[in-house]
């Protein structure tokens, strides 16, 4: 299989990263491939080699294997070193519209930065974020995507035994806010420049230093975030080592979907105070973002100017994402130009969901029918507030709303469906879960459905 390799990040300083190759398995098997993607990579996916490709087995000639370095904030909880534990990138290429990726296997063995793990991954992880990445890019979500995952044909012990599991992850690249924090924290300011110029140019361009780096990459958070929002999903570990400088959603861990509507919903297991509950996403993301923020400090000739200057821009994240929402949100009820104003209509929309327990999906694929005063029981209540959006609406209102309102999002029964299954030996669910989620906006009346009383998960948890 051949890849068009053209490896920037080897070529920054040493200290970044550690050149490492992946540790193979013993019988690896295709479980998925992405083939409209491998096109628009320039890669043949169909090469008889490439299942050992994707397992770590073989390496690609130009492949330029290594585990970054990071350190960041876990739960708010500074942690100096941590680093790619499980994933190695293989390599970049230049994507068929000019865009720079990098392709990544994670669950491939150990590196130095593992911390006694055994850097590997098993399967249920692995589908999960096959499903959501590619059901997020789907619904034009800036997201890491899913070119490939294989069984490795070993077990992975956790709690119990378990089937191994590599998935082949595509970004923009896998710099994170912690890449930053490591150098930061370490004085080492020859690499904090070059790690700044590198982002510069490969993800902002436009940016003429630190200072508008700064201001570009919270921009790009903020309209992310509301992208989020404006989907129910809840990313779970908003940690500052899983926020991606080039604006993408990254590290699906304990990730999920909201069905019934609640603005403090949580999911994660490992976030037992609701740190990163739905409702608090936004507040976190302008804390990553001072973290960011600080980690550029270093860089500035003047610090108290610096300081003063950073602390202002951070204070533009939320003015950006408050915008951000409305014009998400005013898209899903058909609203023409949104004003500050509406923002009470949608607000009491969201009450009225909470108060019923309303299937947060299905209020708003359903929005501008009649099926969706079905969605509540105080249905004169929804009656009386539809009258008011109706009211606001647009001419277009009808093709707004359908571009902006997915019917099938990767809803967590049907993944935990997918995933006992496939630990069974049967991805007939994972592949059917998979058609329907990246055709989000095409109706299918069993993946649309909302989980009965015994079909809900709680609960998400991550694969470590």
């Amino acid at each position: 299989m051949k890849i068009p390799f053209d490896n920037s990040y080897f070529r920054l300083p040493a200290q970044m990263f550690t050149a490492q190759l992946p540790t193979p398995v013993n019988d690896p098997q295709i479980i998925a491939t992405n083939d409209a993607l491998a096109t628009k990579l320039g890669i043949d996916i169909s090469a008889t080699d490439a299942v050992n490709i994707f397992a770590g087995n073989s390496i690609p000639e130009g492949a330029a294997p290594l585990a970054q370095a990071y350190a960041g904030h876990q739960f708010g909880n500074w942690n100096p070193q941590l680093g790619d534990g499980r994933a190695i990138l293989l390599g970049e290429v230049i994507d068929a519209d000019g865009i720079r990726r990098d392709i990544q296997l994670k669950g491939a063995g150990p590196t130095p930065f593992s911390r006694r793990g055994d850097g590997r991954a098993w399967l249920g992880p692995v589908m999960r974020e096959y499903l959501v990445s590619e059901a997020m890019h789907a619904m034009g979500v800036p997201t890491t995507r899913a070119l490939a995952a294989v069984t490795t044909g070993e077990p992975v012990y956790r709690e119990e035994a378990l089937p191994g599991a590599i998935i082949t992850r595509v970004a923009q690249s896998h710099i994170r806010v912690g890449t930053f924090q490591f150098f930061a924290a370490r004085g080492d300011i020859e690499a904090l420049q070059a790690l700044t110029d590198h982002v510069i140019t490969r993800h902002y361009p436009e940016a003429d230093g630190p200072a508008a780096l700064l201001d570009l990459v919270i921009a790009r958070y903020a309209k992310l975030i509301a992208k989020w929002m404006g989907l129910g999903f809840i990313h779970g570990v908003m940690n500052t080592d899983n926020v991606s400088i080039a604006g993408e959603t990254i590290d699906y861990g304990p990730c999920a979907f909201m069905d019934d509507f609640h603005p403090d919903s949580v999911f994660s297991a490992i976030d037992q105070y609701g740190r990163y509950a739905y409702s608090n996403q936004p507040a976190i993301g302008a804390w990553n973002m001072a973290q960011f923020a600080t980690a550029l400090i270093p860089l500035m000739p003047d610090r108290d100017k610096a300081i003063e200057d950073f602390t202002a821009a951070v204070h533009r994240l939320p003015v950006t994402y408050e915008q951000a929402w409305l014009e998400v949100f005013g898209a899903k009820l058909g609203l023409s130009d949104p004003t500050e104003e509406d923002r009470t209509l949608i607000d009491d929309l969201l009450t009225l969901m909470t108060k019923d327990s309303a299937d947060f999906t299905n209020v708003f694929a359903h929005m501008g029918q009649t099926t969706a005063r079905d969605q509540f029981l105080d249905r004169d209540a929804f009656d009386a507030w539809d009258a008011r959006r109706q009211a606001r609406a647009a001419p277009d209102a009808a093709a707004m709303m359908a571009n902006a309102n997915p019917q099938i999002i990767p809803r967590n029964h049907r993944v935990e469906e997918a995933i006992i299954a496939g630990r069974g030996g049967d991805m007939a669910p994972f592949h059917a879960l998979l058609a329907a989620v990246t055709q989000p906006y095409v109706y299918n009346a069993d993946y649309a459905r909302a989980p009965t009383t015994d079909e809900r998960v709680t609960r998400t948890f991550c694969g470590t």
